[in-house]
């Protein structure tokens, strides 16, 4: 069974998802953190963008390159289910760009 990081401060993922996951639901910037330092990589993330805190779905995106940067992994597969249009875009530029940088050296 894939294991899913479900971000996001309002949404439930039992909304969203078609298939069975193991989901692990996190609605901000520290439990996100928390998790990728406890619990490894996911094999899947979705974020939102606005988290409702200081720190927003972009800052999660963030650390996770920062993450697999220092781990030399790539990205995990993702999807954005946040409605900010902006914030979207921003997140997959960020996402798409590590995983063309991390192919290109290997």
């Amino acid at each position: 069974m894939q294991r899913l990081l479900w971000l996001d401060d309002y949404r439930t993922p039992k909304d969203y998802l078609i298939r069975d996951y193991e989901i692990t639901w996190v609605k901000t910037f520290e439990e996100f953190c928390a998790h990728l330092e406890n619990d490894g990589l996911p094999d899947i993330v979705c974020f939102d963008h606005d988290l409702g805190t200081e720190k927003s779905g972009y800052d999660c995106a963030k650390y996770l390159v920062n993450y697999c940067q220092q781990h030399n992994l790539d990205i995990p597969q993702y999807d954005i289910q946040s409605s900010n249009v902006v914030g979207k875009e921003n997140i997959r530029s960020l996402m798409d760009n590590w995983h063309r940088l991390f192919i290109s050296k290997s």
